[in-house]
């Protein structure tokens, strides 16, 4: 089959370029440009690339035509395929149809973790033999690409829940026919798609409605908005927590992990499965918080697959996460460089506390963008002081959707004073390409050995990681 993608250079749908090509398909796309990374692996894929939005892309017509969620209404290829009676899809509906009805669709979903928790599934099912499928919304560091066309029955998918496309306004995983799913969190996030927390949270709601009933869904067990959501499902829902968790009234989890302090750079844990210790595991990654997605991770896998647990303990070592999140890019004039996608406050606080906690030794440095639809916006404006209390210093960049109103848009000089007035250094810098420069120097004047530097946002940041590095290494 031949299939055409309108808005192929971006994460997901690349990605899915890639899997429809390893399904034997003949696959074309269009995209305004064609930047690495993705520009590169489209042409590794073997995918036939076409520069800009055009009606003459689409002759001779494709048998099947995939609109991504970055094509308005006006797209002219996307209006003249569905103005000119060609059979089209969203990205999650195609995915649905051609490649989830037949397997075993394992959906992670959750405002938070949820890219972690996708990597970390796709990675103990492969260690313990189980050769998944998957699509990963970055690239897992265990394997070659963001997706992946195993002969398992389980197919592992990042359940996003922002909107599929402009003829389809549901969100994405309502279209990934989950046999299972986990639900790591609801906060509310998303503002441009959800302008209210219900509205949010109803989205989770309709996900775990359409969990198979002889499935599982998995849900994180102090949050209360995820177990109402999960509780929605017909599907059996199984709990999980830390030890350290508090719990709301009425509501108990079945697999708790009692972290134990880190050691030799990895985070030791009991394991508890219905009160009864599993024994001692150790996880690769850093924080409560993935602390949480690996409990996660194992429960889903044990009670949905019937992966036996001490075969996971083994492959969970191995793990070696997902670029982006939580990774360290350099370490130069012994300053520890960090790059990570946390732009919510919520994971703003996880992410540093779990660095402050990996090293203790030394200053933390946080570099905030805000970047995203939702950070942008004052929807979590007093929420954001607080989740730089781990940090020594926060650098605050300026909002960088500069369309948003004023009435609207968050108050990063109010953030600033705030952050101080909790008796921690903070600064912003003037709107511009500057920015940049002017954060990188103010870190180069201010780091010594042993710090590390966390540099947080959902975007490139204007290469500001290489950036450090040079003014570091200059500096040392």
């Amino acid at each position: 089959m031949h299939v055409h993608l309108i808005g192929v250079a971006g994460t997901g749908m690349g990605a899915f370029a890639g899997l429809l090509k390893a399904a034997g398909h003949r696959v074309t796309g269009s995209d305004t440009a064609f930047y690495p990374p993705m520009g590169d692996a489209l042409k590794a894929y073997g995918v036939e690339t076409m520069l800009g939005f055009d009606p003459a892309h689409l002759v001779p017509a494709p048998d099947l035509v995939v609109v991504g969620n970055v094509c308005r209404k006006e797209n002219p290829e996307a209006r003249a395929a569905i103005d000119g009676g060609l059979a089209y899809r969203s990205f999650p509906k195609a995915l649905g149809e051609l490649f989830l009805a037949t397997r075993r669709s394992l959906v992670i979903a959750g405002t938070h973790g949820k890219t972690t928790t996708t990597a970390l599934v796709s990675w103990l099912l492969e260690a313990c033999g189980h050769d998944p499928s998957f699509l990963v919304g970055g690239l897992a560091k265990n394997f070659d690409a963001s997706y992946r066309l195993g002969r398992g029955a389980a197919f592992v998918v990042e359940g996003d829940e922002y909107d599929s496309a402009f003829f389809e306004k549901i969100p994405k995983f309502w279209s990934y026919r989950p046999w299972a799913g986990i639900i790591t969190s609801v906060e509310h996030d998303h503002v441009d798609i959800y302008p209210t927390a219900d509205a949010y949270r109803d989205a989770f709601a309709g996900f775990a409605s359409r969990i198979a009933p002889e499935g599982v869904v998995v849900a994180h067990a102090p949050d209360a908005d995820a177990v109402a959501a999960a509780r929605r499902s017909a599907a059996r829902t199984v709990l999980y927590a830390l030890s350290t968790d508090t719990l709301p009234d009425g509501v108990e989890a079945t697999w708790v992990a009692a972290p134990i302090a880190p050691t030799a750079g990895l985070q030791p844990f009991e394991l508890f499965i219905g009160g009864s210790c599993a024994g001692v595991f150790f996880s690769p990654l850093m924080g409560a918080h993935n602390l949480r997605n690996t409990v996660a991770a194992m429960a889903l896998l044990a009670e949905g697959m019937g992966v036996p647990v001490p075969s996971m303990a083994r492959a969970l070592r191995d793990f070696k996460g997902v670029k982006r999140r939580q990774e360290l890019v350099a370490t130069v004039g012994g300053v520890r460089i960090y790059d990570d996608f946390a732009h919510h406050p919520t994971a703003v606080d996880e992410t540093l506390r779990a660095m402050r906690g990996h090293h203790p030794e030394g200053r933390l440095v946080a570099i905030f963008e805000p970047r995203s639809a939702t950070a942008c916006r004052n929807t979590h404006q007093h929420a954001y002081p607080a989740a730089f209390d781990a940090a020594d210093l926060a650098l605050i960049a300026p909002v960088g959707r500069s369309e948003i109103p004023l009435d609207e848009r968050l108050d990063v000089p109010a953030i600033v004073e705030a952050v101080r007035a909790r008796g921690h250094e903070a600064d912003t810098f003037d709107p511009g390409p500057s920015s940049v420069d002017a954060i990188v120097a103010r870190v180069a004047a201010y780091a010594r050995p042993g710090d590390t530097v966390a540099v947080l946002s959902n975007g490139a940041f204007g290469g500001i990681h290489g950036k450090l590095a040079q003014a570091l290494g200059a500096a040392s």
